[in-house]
């Protein structure tokens, strides 16, 4: 079948529909997007301009907060004005660039968190050999291959999506594009394009999964012929992730992982996962951190008190 697109416009149905619940949600979620922003800013900052900070896992977790900043930036701030407009619009090309951005940056992520259990097993398992392993030669390459990952994957999906024909139908049953609600408008049967997508998400998740358990149970076991104190700070790094990877792949899974249909929850989910989760990501890993926590400290209030005195 041709690609013949009638569309060129489409219409989100939002998140609520009553204009007064769509003001009090943008008075939520306005303060929550720029937590995020100042939140994961932050620890880019004080990571780069930390003396004590300079270690493998500050750089994979500055890393992160960048994805986190740009992930959300691609949904949050259309998904925000949205909710003050009457008929929330975005272009077909837009949607088609949104679903290529939020998927690229979503896949770095789940990459970025594998290589962060990796460095978490390698400085527990093997300390000796730690700064041997994670050179910082092997630290940039860990992080570029998450976006290279990340880049792959989203070119798969946005090449599956390209082709369809968008003839009749312009309104999305979401607050933001996605696929599956984006294949729903499609003037053809996408049956082959939902499992494909299904399987390319799917497999990378699955995978994923499996390394991080992999990970943190070798571990766990190996806590075991560690000194108390070893054990308190291990555990404390490793809760950090552990609580990161349960905030990204629990809601990730419900939405994905399943075959299409129109659940209404979907779209309260995805609120959790693109507009919760970045804001709570730096909250959980400097809140047992002390290191980060007092780098943050300085870089704060160090040049105030050095005003001071």
């Amino acid at each position: 079948m041709a690609n013949e697109n009638n569309v060129t416009e489409l219409i989100f149905t939002g998140l609520f529909q009553d204009p007064e619940v769509q003001k009090v949600c943008f008075g939520l979620f306005l303060p929550v997007y720029v937590a995020t922003l100042l939140g994961n800013g932050l620890i880019i900052v004080a990571v780069s301009a930390s003396k004590t900070l300079h270690s493998p896992m500050y750089f994979f977790l500055s890393s992160l907060s960048l994805v986190e900043i740009c992930y959300s930036s691609t949904i949050v701030p259309k998904f925000i004005t949205d909710l003050l407009a009457k008929i929330k619009t975005i272009s077909l090309k837009g949607c088609l660039t949104q679903i290529f951005f939020s998927h690229f940056l979503g896949v770095v992520e789940v990459i970025l968190l594998v290589v962060m259990a990796y460095d978490r097993y390698v400085a527990i398992c093997k300390p000796l050999h730690y700064m041997t392993i994670m050179s910082r030669q092997v630290c940039h390459m860990l992080v570029a291959g998450s976006w290279l990952g990340g880049l792959i994957h989203s070119i798969i999906q946005i090449l599956i999506t390209i082709p369809l024909p968008f003839c009749g139908p312009n309104v999305i049953d979401h607050y933001f594009c996605d696929l599956q609600p984006l294949f729903k408008l499609a003037c053809t049967d996408t049956f082959l394009e939902g499992v494909i997508v299904m399987a390319n998400s799917g497999l990378i998740s699955i995978i994923s999964l499996l390394i991080l358990v992999s990970s943190y149970a070798i571990i766990l076991v190996s806590l075991r012929n560690h000194s108390a104190e070893g054990r308190r700070k291990a555990l404390a790094t490793c809760a950090s992730h552990i609580t990161v990877v349960i905030l990204f792949f629990g809601p990730g899974a419900f939405i994905y992982m399943r075959p299409s249909s129109t659940f209404t929850e979907d779209k309260l989910v995805s609120v959790f996962y693109t507009v919760i989760t970045p804001m709570l990501n730096p909250i959980v890993y400097t809140l047992r951190n002390t290191e980060m926590k007092n780098a943050i400290r300085m870089k704060l209030w160090g040049k105030k008190n050095i005003g001071m005195k």
